[in-house]
């Protein structure tokens, strides 16, 4: 009885866990694609196209958050851990970018296709020079969520969490 008390609440430790990062990734994700969105309004709008894309920036920023969480179940770039943060977070930020960009095709052909069109004709359509570009935005916004992953990896939950939260927070070196 006791195990199964025991084993109840470390998959419920668990989920509360990925809830946590679920919603850590999305809020960072959903504060830069909103971002970029409230540009390109601005942008558009200056040649009189109006849109309003704050749901479909919030709707990526769900599904590219899943995508990193899965990503990570799946153990991409743990080879790279052990060299210095700065080459193991540019790693991931270009492997996870890879993926989602790998996924944005994918979901582009099932739009396409749920949308009547043949595979061929739904592949030979997608606009890789906009997929591309998205890439590279994504790219440079996972730079700094890899880059602080990885310091909290290295560091610790709850050394990385004092470092940012808490008034007058130090680390002590290895040398202390």
């Amino acid at each position: 009885m006791n195990a199964e008390i025991s084993k109840r609440a470390i998959v419920k430790q668990k989920a509360v866990h990925e809830l946590q990062e679920f919603i850590g990734i999305f809020l960072y994700l959903a504060f830069f694609f909103c971002a970029f969105a409230t540009y390109s309004m601005l942008l558009l709008n200056e040649f009189h196209v109006s849109y309003f894309v704050f749901g479909t920036a919030l709707i990526n920023a769900l599904v590219v958050a899943k995508v990193i969480l899965i990503g990570e179940y799946a153990h991409l770039g743990r080879k790279h851990e052990l060299k210095p943060l700065f080459q193991s977070a540019t790693y991931k930020a270009f492997l996870f970018s890879l993926l989602v960009f790998a996924f944005h095709i994918i979901e582009e052909v099932i739009k396409r296709r749920w949308h009547g069109e043949n595979f061929a004709t739904a592949y030979h359509e997608i606009r890789i020079n906009e997929l591309l570009a998205r890439s590279v935005v994504v790219f440079c916004t996972f730079l700094p969520l890899f880059a602080f992953r990885e310091l909290r990896r290295v560091l610790g939950e709850d050394k990385f969490w004092s470092l940012f939260f808490r008034t007058g927070a130090t680390t002590k070196t290895d040398a202390d």
